[in-house]
């Protein structure tokens, strides 16, 4: 159902070895996730953790779909043979209370889901049609009209954010961004955070872009983070420049670093340039 929940779940940003292991103690005690939200649910994975790693972990709709139409089924089962029986119903499945939400299978963070879904009643479009061809006709439509930055002043955001919801919106389901990535050219001398040093000079891949900031890969087993405010339209190439002043994933870039906090495992980066 998540893509990644496994013991690599530590390189996601904002997880552990210990907070991977609650992720998979918690799936097999309650059975799948069915939405994002429920993450909040386990056992060490806080606000600060949540807001750093949701971006990254996406729900399979089509699966969460069937899970919940046979829990749905077997708990009907049931509540029908205890009431023959004149027995106390059986308490109601988790899906009564857990219901899945499409935009957990995007790239857009659950921070972005009310623009997300005040931009879909604005296109006219469906959360349950996104990948789909009418969707990106949809978008199209009113991108040629109105502008993403027209579209962006309307929603109250950022181009930057509108364009994480559309890349969200477009791209088919189970789009993996990882499938067409080239390896990234990293240093031989530095595999871990005690070869960093602030100021070193390094290249990257993109791996994911969010509101606060884009997490690069650098090549030691955990992604530095660009803060939003570091990325500016001096750094971007012409055609981004035209498109908006996000970064999208598989992007190579070159960084600086800026900041390595080894006890909490996290990496600040400048921007230098898109390569």
């Amino acid at each position: 159902v998540m893509y990644s929940v496994n013991f690599s779940c530590r390189h996601i940003a904002g997880l552990n070895a210990n907070r991977a292991k609650n992720i998979i103690e918690w799936r097999e005690k309650n059975g799948p996730f069915i939405n994002r939200e429920q993450l909040k649910e386990v056992k060490g994975l806080g606000p600060k953790s949540f807001q750093q790693c949701a971006g990254f972990i996406r729900f399979n709709q089509e699966y969460i779909k069937t899970f919940c139409r046979e829990t749905h089924a077997a708990g009907q089962m049931v509540r029908t043979v205890t009431g023959a029986q004149g027995k106390k119903k059986s308490k109601p499945t988790p899906c009564a209370s857990r219901q899945p939400n499409p935009l957990d299978q995007t790239c857009i963070h659950p921070e972005s889901y009310n623009i997300a879904m005040t931009f879909l009643s604005f296109i006219g479009g469906n959360a349950n049609d996104i990948g789909k061809s009418d969707m990106q006709q949809k978008v199209n439509a009113v991108i040629q009209k109105e502008g993403l930055e027209g579209i962006a002043k309307r929603l109250n955001t950022t181009v930057h954010t509108l364009q994480l919801i559309i890349d969200g919106l477009t791209q088919p389901e189970g789009f993996d961004i990882r499938t067409d990535f080239d390896k990234p050219d990293f240093k031989r001398s530095i595999v871990c955070f005690e070869d960093l040093s602030v100021g070193t000079v390094l290249t990257g891949k993109v791996e994911n872009a969010t509101p606060f900031g884009v997490f690069v890969d650098i090549g030691v087993g955990k992604a530095g983070l660009i803060p939003v405010r570091n990325i500016t339209e001096a750094k971007l190439s012409k055609v981004k420049k035209k498109r908006s002043l996000g970064l999208g994933p598989g992007e190579r870039v070159e960084v600086k670093v800026l900041n390595v906090d080894i006890p909490r495992l996290r990496i600040t980066l400048d921007l230098i340039r898109v390569l």
